[in-house]
């Protein structure tokens, strides 16, 4: 510069100089600033801002042109870079984002692009097991609500009771409505191992993996009693086995009911060889049809009492009984009625 100007004083005077001085140097500023200004584009979510600066800072030339940055927003070049003519910036904005987890509901912001990125980026991780919805291949928006069911799989062993079963028998030796225990039963065991799902700490559904017999339940055993109770009007129980209605008529040892007269030895014996009898306080004899009541058998007889089955007779057929009575007087009396019997025990 000192060569030009010693040049100069050698053509100009003192004043042309200062005006020659003074151009050349706006001069070199012009050229100066033409080479530092720079053209670059911003392109935030898609759409291009063009933005002419003679500034180089990202950070500074982003404030100048009020492009805010939010914390969770997304630039290709750091804030502090250098940028040259031509550069092109991008920039992703940060959306609002509900993700569901863990009993919370989290408010995200992120420029992620899909969900599993936005896991990874907050830091939130996800087992083989767990489900998400939407997928984690699902794009960002805002808005979007993502839900995280947590699920895991244990193995639970327990020791599960095997119960018994009952058995029922009937006991000829037990009133109706009586129950004995013959035999106590006795509850089984077997060790289950069973794997159980559980969704974000709630059971969902249970599978057997094994199963092994620890002890046989043994089962127990109830007499039921068959044997009936019937309570007469006279007083005292009468057990039974059997409940007949029966038609029962009335006969005497005569000559009009056995043909049999007074001097005949089998007057009053009966067809099982015994002689019939009248006892109130025992045992009498009745006729029966031996296919309906087997000869032999006792029962008791309503308005009659006791008896047993030791006659039989031409016009004694299916459910039709003859009582025996001592007298005429007594068979008239009795006459023909129905009447309910019992086959004692």
């Amino acid at each position: 510069m000192k060569n030009v100007k010693n040049n100069l004083k050698n053509y100009f005077s003192n004043g042309p100089k200062t005006v020659f001085v003074v151009m050349l140097l706006l001069t070199c500023i012009t050229v100066t600033m033409f080479n530092m200004k720079k053209a670059i584009s911003v392109i935030v979510d898609g759409k291009s801002i063009q933005v002419t600066t003679l500034k180089s800072n990202l950070n500074q030339i982003l404030k100048t042109n009020d492009i805010a940055l939010g914390a969770k927003d997304q630039i290709t070049v750091s804030l502090d870079s250098k940028v040259k003519d031509g550069d092109k910036i991008y920039i992703k904005k940060a959306v609002n984002v509900k993700v569901k987890v863990d009993g919370k509901e989290l408010n995200i912001q992120t420029a992620e692009n899909t969900v599993e990125d936005m896991l990874k980026a907050e830091k939130i991780v996800l087992k083989d097991e767990d489900k998400i919805s939407p997928s984690k291949n699902e794009s960002l928006k805002s808005g979007l609500q993502v839900q995280i069911t947590r699920v895991n799989t244990d193995i639970l062993h327990e020791t599960k009771a095997i119960n018994f079963a009952t058995e029922f028998k009937n006991s000829s030796e037990l009133d109706k409505g009586v129950k004995k225990v013959l035999q106590k039963g006795k509850v089984g065991q077997k060790a289950v191992t069973s794997a159980v799902t559980y969704e974000n700490g709630k059971e969902v559904s249970r599978s057997l993996v094994n199963e092994k017999l620890e002890s046989q339940p043994v089962k127990q055993i109830v007499a039921l009693g068959t044997v009936g109770v019937y309570s007469p009007s006279r007083g005292g129980d009468v057990r039974y086995t059997k409940k007949l209605r029966v038609r029962a008529t009335a006969y005497t040892a005569d000559l009009n009911c056995t043909g049999k007269g007074p001097g005949d030895p089998n007057l009053g014996r009966t067809s099982t060889g015994t002689m019939a009898k009248r006892n109130p306080n025992g045992y009498s004899t009745i006729a029966v049809d031996p296919r309906v009541i087997p000869l032999g058998t006792k029962l008791y007889i309503e308005g009659y009492g006791y008896a047993i089955a030791e006659d039989i007779g031409g016009a004694i057929k299916g459910k039709i009984i003859d009582l025996y009575f001592d007298s005429s007087d007594e068979m008239w009396d009795w006459g023909a009625r129905n009447t309910d019997i019992y086959i004692v025990k």
